[in-house]
């Protein structure tokens, strides 16, 4: 089993839905984290591609000069998801309570998801979903910072730390068979922890785990 079920458990066990029930027009990292991410996306990911946002918002951090064949969204806020101009389509769907996608086998060219990993109860189904849609040679890029809703986070996230998240997610990806060997970006903060999670100036540590599904 990857993770016990104590280490799913959240200290607000209340419907997600209901949390995410009101939009959030703000963005949950800074703009040095914002930037990275960007350049990131620019670097690995190819234009005109397939795109999955998981667990998107109103903003995508895509590079705004790169034109995309389709940008699918996914999110808990239909309102905040409406409010994204690069998504084409989105839907709504608590990943917690059924993690099964309803998106067509090897369809995807990448699958993003950007400063919310921390929330997935059940990393395994999803992590087996994102290889499904992914088409061979297709990209997950995972980014993460040390920023969180704590309560809404799974113990094995808020217990850990940032060395011990990067391992959590590589975990994720070779639970699953499919996945090449997950790279780890890491730009760690200067700051000590406890004002990083203040948010107090010297900007937030920016991780990014990447893999990609092998050819068949």
């Amino acid at each position: 089993m990857l993770l016990q079920p104590t280490q799913r458990t959240k200290l607000d066990e209340s419907d997600d839905r209901l949390f995410y029930s009101y939009p959030r027009f703000v963005t949950h990292v800074d703009d040095g984290f914002i930037d990275q991410l960007t350049h990131l996306y620019r670097d690995r990911l190819k234009p005109n591609s397939r795109i999955f946002d998981m667990m998107s918002s109103w903003v995508s951090h895509l590079p705004p000069e790169m034109t995309w064949a389709h940008v699918e969204g996914h999110g808990l806020n239909e309102e905040e998801l409406g409010r994204n101009p690069r998504l084409n389509h989105y839907f709504v769907q608590d990943l917690n309570d059924n993690p099964h996608l309803p998106l067509e086998d090897q369809s995807f060219d990448a699958v993003l998801n950007a400063v919310s990993v921390q929330y997935i109860q059940h990393p395994e189904v999803v992590f087996s979903e994102i290889h499904r849609i992914l088409k061979p040679g297709g990209i997950a890029i995972i980014s993460f910072s040390n920023r969180m809703f704590y309560q809404k986070a799974i113990q094995a996230w808020r217990e850990g730390d940032e060395g011990s998240r990067v391992a959590l997610v590589k975990s994720y990806f070779k639970a699953v068979e499919g996945f090449s060997n997950p790279e780890a970006i890491a730009r760690k903060s200067d700051l000590p922890s406890i004002l990083q999670f203040m948010g107090m100036g010297g900007g937030d540590p920016f991780y990014a785990i990447i893999a990609h599904r092998l050819p068949a």
